[in-house]
């Protein structure tokens, strides 16, 4: 499922395998409305990423903490996290 979201780096931590993307924005608001984003569609899923936010850039990295790796939810995850990217242009 990684082809479907190719902006994404497979990242090993700790022996767990997760998905992460840095997404950059023009400020500091800017990057703190996408986490709000990115928060909310994670409560309405129950699922929850590790969200960084800096001036001009948010992290944020997916996996499935039950299984101590990555699930097909991941990847839905992070498609539905590039979609709200995107309609923030």
């Amino acid at each position: 499922m990684h082809a479907q979201v190719p902006d994404w780096s497979l990242v090993d931590e700790k022996d767990i395998l997760r998905l992460r993307r840095a997404f950059k924005f023009k400020d500091f608001a800017s990057a703190l409305t996408f986490t709000q984003q990115v928060g909310e569609l994670a409560e309405e899923q129950g699922h929850h990423p590790v969200l960084r936010t800096e001036w001009g850039k948010v992290t944020v990295t997916w996996w499935t903490h039950k299984i101590k790796g990555l699930h097909n939810n991941d990847f839905i995850m992070a498609a539905k996290t590039d979609a709200l990217y995107l309609n923030l242009g």
